[in-house]
C-alpha cells in the first residue's frame, strides 16, 4: 500500500503539473480578473500564521508579506483570501489551483525547486527536538531506536534519516497531518520526541517538555508558487526582496517578536 501511495502522487504532480502549464502566461492576470489573491497559511504556527481563538483573525509576519504581495499585483493589502493548509494539504492545494501562493514556513530546498517557484528566503529556521521533561532524552544521540514524531512532507524526517545513516543510529518515524497533533502524540506518549523547526516547537514548549540544544539543520522560508506561474513568481520574488533593501521585512520580524 505504500508503494502504491507514493507512485499515485507522483501521478497526481505530474498531471497537475500538465494542467498547469496552461496558466503559464497568465498567472498574475487570473488574479487581478478575480480581484483577490489566493494564498494558503498556517493557523497554529504563532507569530507566522495563527488564528486567535478568541477573535477568530489570522494573523502574523507571514500574513504580512501577503498582504504586501496583494497591494503589488492589486493594489490594495485587503484583497486576500487566507486558506488554512497543513504540511501534508499544502502541496495538493497548490497544484490543484485552490491557491495562488504559499507563505507558510515553508523550507526551500532543491527537490521543492523542481516543482516550485520560490522567492529568496524570507526567515532562516532549524531543525530541533522536543522532548518530555524526565524521559532521560538529553541529547539526539539518547533517540537511538526512540520514535519520532514528523509533518507529512516536511524536510525533518529526510534530515534525521541522513543524520542516522551517518551515525548508525536508528529511528522510528510516525507522520502527522498536523503539529498539533504531533504534539499530543508526544504528551500522550505516543512518540518520545517532536522534530520541527525551533520556531514551531517554541510555541508548543510547556512544563512537560523541553526542546534540546541540538540545533539539526538550517531551514530557510520561501514563498512558493508553482512552477509554470513564471510571472508571479518573480512578482513575489520582488516584493520579498524589496521588502528586504527597505528594512521593512526587519520590522515586520520586529514586529512579531521574531529574531530573523
Amino acid at each position: 500500500m505504500r508503494k502504491f501511495s507514493r507512485k499515485f502522487s507522483v501521478f497526481l504532480v505530474g498531471a497537475a503539473v500538465f494542467i498547469n502549464l496552461a496558466y503559464a502566461d497568465n498567472s498574475t492576470e487570473r488574479i487581478k480578473n478575480r480581484g483577490v489573491l489566493i494564498a494558503g497559511i498556517n493557523t497554529d504556527v504563532e507569530k507566522f500564521g495563527y488564528k486567535n481563538p478568541q477573535t477568530n483573525i489570522i494573523d502574523g509576519f507571514e500574513i504580512d508579506m501577503v498582504r504586501a504581495i496583494a497591494k503589488k499585483i492589486l493594489g490594495n493589502e485587503s484583497k486576500i483570501e487566507l486558506v488554512p493548509i497543513t504540511p501534508r494539504s499544502r502541496e495538493y492545494l497548490l497544484y490543484s489551483g485552490k491557491l495562488d501562493i504559499v507563505a507558510a514556513t515553508f523550507t526551500i530546498t532543491d527537490e521543492r525547486k523542481k516543482y516550485y517557484n520560490f522567492s529568496s528566503p524570507y526567515y532562516a529556521d532549524g531543525l530541533a527536538l522536543m522532548v518530555r521533561k524526565g524521559s532521560n532524552i538529553k541529547s539526539l544521540k539518547d533517540l537511538n531506536g526512540k520514535s519520532i514524531g514528523t509533518a507529512y512532507s516536511a524536510t525533518s524526517r529526510g534530515v534525521l534519516r541522513d543524520i542516522a545513516a551517518k551515525s548508525g543510529m536508528k529511528f522510528k518515524f510516525f507522520a502527522f497531518s498536523s503539529y498539533s497533533e504531533i504534539n499530543s502524540a508526544l504528551a500522550f506518549e505516543s512518540v518520545d520526541c517532536f522534530a520541527a523547526d525551533r520556531s514551531i516547537l517554541a510555541q508548543y514548549a510547556n512544563n512537560n517538555t523541553v526542546i534540546l540544544d541540538d540545533m539539526l539543520s538550517v531551514e530557510n522560508y520561501g514563498i512558493a508558487s508553482l512552477k509554470s506561474d513564471t510571472e508571479l513568481g518573480k512578482i513575489v520574488n520582488e516584493v520579498v526582496n524589496g521588502l528586504k533593501s527597505s528594512g521593512e521585512l526587519d520590522k515586520m520580524a520586529q514586529k512579531w517578536g521574531l529574531k530573523n
